[in-house]
């Protein structure tokens, strides 16, 4: 039965190397020649349970990247026409890794080279937390005194403060720019959310550094919980259905704090 597989792992490598990178042919090639010997077939099942042994002491996203090898061969067979069953098939939950924030250095001198629509969407992405769809449904009737309604995933909604400053400036930003639905429009129409990411990188640009809207709202959170601000009000502020979402710029918040110690601390000099 191995030599079976052996054969239909030639033939899917065959298929790899005609539609993928190298790089992608060498990484399949290798998790299944490697597979190959741990695998043990026995009444119409693969189960890959001894090689997952094999590797269990590889970190978990080694570990997801072989396994999905593994799965994008399984789906091959099956489009061959066999039947089979999996076992020790289970994903592999990769550790997230920290946000990188943006030093607050840096979103200032940004604002102060930016024009009015790249402020506008500079403050609005960091002062609010938000997701850079989230930024661009803004509605002028979603603006509401000193809050404001976001739409966010599935349609959810939540109201937010809005930051005095922010208000003081979409007040003065709409007289000088009036729009028609949307605060963020183009040529009268509702702005894309690549249009509205490029007018923020396009202000980041002018002094030099790449920075993307989603490191803007990593950046808020990472800030907010640092200065105190409790993690629930956080991870409603942020739209997140579970605070075990938020609970990892907490870490991000306690290396930062530990950085900074490191850093002042007077037998680290």
């Amino acid at each position: 039965m191995k030599s079976f597989l052996n054969k239909e792992i030639n033939k899917f490598l065959k298929y790899v190397k005609q539609t993928n990178s190298k790089e992608t042919y060498r990484t399949y090639e290798s998790v299944l020649k490697e597979a190959l010997e741990f695998i043990e077939i026995e009444n119409g099942a693969i189960d890959i349970t001894p090689y997952r042994l094999h590797i269990a002491n590889l970190s978990k996203k080694t570990i997801a990247k072989k396994v999905s090898a593994l799965r994008s061969f399984f789906d091959f067979l099956q489009r061959e026409g066999f039947k089979y069953k999996i076992v020790g098939d289970e994903h592999i939950k990769v550790p997230k890794t920290l946000p990188k924030p943006v030093s607050l250095e840096h979103i200032k001198e940004a604002l102060k080279v930016a024009d009015m629509d790249e402020y506008l969407a500079i403050m609005v992405v960091f002062s609010l937390g938000l997701r850079i769809s989230e930024a661009a449904n803004i509605k002028l009737s979603d603006i509401k005194g000193d809050w404001i309604e976001i739409r966010g995933k599935g349609n959810k909604t939540r109201i937010v403060p809005i930051h005095p400053k922010l208000k003081e400036f979409i007040d003065k930003y709409l007289k000088i720019n009036p729009k028609k639905e949307y605060l963020f429009e183009k040529n009268g129409k509702k702005m894309s959310d690549a249009n509205l990411r490029y007018v923020i990188q396009k202000a980041f640009k002018k002094i030099g550094i790449h920075v993307t809207p989603h490191q803007l709202r990593h950046s808020f959170a990472t800030y907010m919980l640092d200065k105190g601000a409790r993690i629930n009000d956080v991870s409603e502020l942020l739209g997140h259905e579970f605070i075990s979402t938020t609970q990892i710029y907490t870490k991000l918040s306690n290396s930062l704090k530990l950085k900074n110690y490191l850093k002042a601390h007077p037998l680290c000099g």
